[in-house]
């Protein structure tokens, strides 16, 4: 079965489709942990200096626990163009926020870019456009993840991240890899400091409790958060780096797979991970400010 976002609805189609709403409704309610397909997701555009025009999408996996895979090919796919836009291939549980973007011409005009993407027997599209309905800015992905309405303040950077040991990797099983990653940010915005809690010199605790916090965050690994990269974790200090396994064989385990980073402002951030199948592998970290993200890719090949 074919889905298809359209963007018109004819009114004698009203019937149908209430009936439509109803039955998901009552299906809605239900929780599947395994067995369900992926939805892609276009989730607006962003204007460029250049003239160009950014295209950002993600995904709605409505499984609670399995990660189900699509290569790149006929089941993950793009058009116009190359079929392979940088697209992951595996896809973390529930829905899943400005994952990753495709820059088009600035000639782009009014046509689609769609993604197309089959999983457990259902092919659903994202149709990607350029309407103006459809911009985006800081203050809508701030308001997605979380951070309220107001946009982001006006000087802002997006955080920066590196890998010191490069971007091309070699491991053999049954070892693991040891990530390190140098993250930086301007500090804006900044911590946020928990409602009601003193924080200040005067309270001997503070300390103990910014650094309890700062551990719980990184312990975030069970891939059955709401949102993989959460800005909850960089909230705590102002600044983090949450690792997935963007494509590549089998499972992947990272210990822990989102860090903090004490001070906000900059440091290195390490991870542990753990592969169960030889082959090539991408890891994509998100450098995070709880309201920007900045992906860097690493490509691993398993031994």
């Amino acid at each position: 079965m074919t889905t298809r976002c359209t963007r018109r609805l004819a009114t004698g189609a009203l019937v149908a489709v209430v009936t439509a709403i109803t039955a998901v409704g009552v299906q809605a309610q239900l929780r599947f942990d395994r067995g369900q397909n992926v939805v892609p997701v276009f989730e607006g555009w962003e204007g460029n200096p250049d003239g160009t025009f950014t295209m950002v999408f993600g995904y709605l996996n409505r499984n609670y626990e399995e990660m189900p895979e699509a290569a790149i090919g006929p089941d993950n796919r793009f058009e116009p163009g190359p079929a392979d836009r940088g697209q992951p291939t595996r896809f973390y549980p529930r829905r899943q926020q400005f994952i990753f973007r495709v820059q088009v011409p600035a000639d782009w005009g009014e046509k689609d870019l769609v993604w197309t993407l089959t999983s457990h027997g259902r092919t659903d599209q994202a149709i990607g456009s350029l309407w103006p309905s459809w911009e985006i800015d800081d203050g809508v992905i701030k308001a997605n993840r979380g951070m309220g309405i107001n946009g982001a303040p006006a000087d802002n950077q997006v955080p920066s991240v590196a890998i010191p040991d490069g971007t091309n990797l070699t491991v053999t099983l049954p070892d693991t890899l040891t990530l390190t990653a140098v993250v930086g940010d301007d500090g804006i915005p900044g911590p946020t400091t928990p409602r009601n809690r003193p924080d200040t010199d005067d309270d001997p605790d503070a300390a103990a409790r910014r650094a309890a916090a700062i551990a719980r965050r990184a312990r975030v690994q069970s891939p059955n958060n709401q949102a993989v990269v959460d800005a909850r974790v960089a909230r705590t200090t102002g600044l983090a780096i949450t690792w997935t396994h963007y494509r590549g064989p089998g499972a992947i385990t990272f210990d822990p797979m989102s860090i903090s980073v004490e001070g906000g402002r900059g440091g290195e951030a390490t991870t542990t991970v753990s592969f169960a199948e030889p082959g090539t592998h991408i890891l994509r970290g998100y450098a995070d400010d709880s309201i920007h993200t900045t992906p860097i890719d690493v490509t691993v090949t398993v031994q």
